[in-house]
């Protein structure tokens, strides 16, 4: 990828500490889950399963909060869930996150792979032959508990199998043992066929920086051209356009993370892949739908009164995080007492944080 110097120095979403700080204290998983579940009743899934794909797991929370969703609208219904996730830490907190999943949905097939996307459908067919990493686990039992304990004695596989934040070719498929009977159809092994998937969620998946053409190549065009029929294609992005963005630019001023509105990635999505296939519309999404707000989360104490260093360094965090700021440059900054006035003075303008992320939607025409 032809990222600038910062990107190829700085990988914001491997950095676990900056992530979890953001995910714990703002509200930004809950707000796209509840956007995604606008998208789910227009899902015309077909027999044998449902299938879905993430890009990117994080630590598990969107993903947990997707699969509740499904279950609760198709809850005898096959689903099998691929996730595309480099990292191994957030392999290792995801997965072990889910676990209830399989309690609550019996006939839940769950997939963390680190292919490149354009493998992801297949799960590695093309690199068979080059030695595929590939590990089927049948969680017996029936309980949360003992699923739980099943998983940790498998984070070993991806202990070897994750390579420091990268690439790799290694697939780890979870289902329940005393399902595997009924649903030996949807139950992929190595070589299995592709996957179409009905419903995929892109949130945050790459470095803003990037141009276009890169996030289109490499992304959002072999996914969109995953979708089954009927399938839908939610992708989120932030905007800049909100407070948090005061803040980076009180001590950036020149700084501009987001180059690429969903204007243009659906352009460029839509100039790439539309010749060849007619049956995908790319959609922009009218009025209160192609954006959403989230929150850091705060008690009004925290405003009303004189605002704590802990409030001041999680607005801080979340405002770098969502821009993409490198660990260089932050601590270069916060060694000098800029960065925590403009903090202070954007909390108390606005009585708080907020954040706006944009959305847009590539969809598969439905089978006749």
């Amino acid at each position: 990828m032809h990222a600038s110097q910062h990107d190829a120095a700085f990988r914001f979403f491997d950095n676990r500490e900056k992530y979890l700080l953001f995910a714990t204290t703002c509200s930004e998983k809950k707000q796209t889950a509840r956007r995604i579940s606008a998208e789910l009743e227009r899902l015309m899934p077909k027999p044998p399963m449902m299938t879905m794909f993430q890009a990117g797991s994080g630590e598990g929370t969107l993903l947990n909060r997707v699969l509740r969703e499904l279950h609760l609208r198709w809850p005898t219904v096959p689903l099998v869930a691929v996730v595309k996730e480099n990292s191994a830490e957030f392999v290792r907190m995801a997965v072990r996150n889910l676990a209830d999943r399989f309690r609550e949905h019996p006939q839940l097939v769950l997939i963390f792979t680190n292919l490149p996307i354009g493998d992801t459908p297949t799960l590695g067919a093309r690199v068979a032959g080059d030695g595929l990493n590939w590990r089927s686990v049948a969680l017996t039992g029936t309980s949360s508990h003992g699923f739980d304990r099943q998983i940790i004695r498998e984070l070993e596989f991806v202990d070897h199998g994750w390579p420091g934040g990268g690439y790799g070719n290694s697939v780890m498929v979870l289902y329940r043992q005393d399902h595997a009977f009924s649903m030996h159809r949807v139950i992929p092994e190595p070589g299995f066929g592709r996957f179409e998937f009905d419903l995929i969620v892109c949130s945050q998946a790459y470095r803003s920086r990037l141009p276009a053409s890169i996030k289109v190549k490499w992304l959002l065009a072999p996914l969109a051209e995953s979708l089954a029929p009927g399938g839908r294609m939610l992708v989120a992005q932030s905007t800049g356009r909100d407070p948090g963005m005061e803040i980076i630019h009180a001590v950036w001023p020149e700084e501009n993370p987001f180059a690429t509105p969903r204007e243009i990635l659906l352009e460029a999505l839509e100039q790439r892949v539309g010749p060849s296939r007619s049956d995908l519309a790319f959609e922009d999404p009218p009025g209160g739908q192609s954006e959403y707000r989230f929150e850091l989360q705060l008690n009004p104490e925290d405003i009303d009164s004189n605002i704590g260093t802990s409030t001041l360094l999680a607005a801080w965090n979340a405002a770098t995080y969502v821009a993409q700021i490198d660990d260089s440059r932050v601590t270069e900054a916060m060694s000098g007492g800029r960065y925590m006035k403009a903090t202070e003075e954007v909390l108390s303008k606005h009585k708080g944080l907020w954040f706006l992320n944009e959305c847009f939607v590539v969809s598969r025409t439905p089978p006749e």
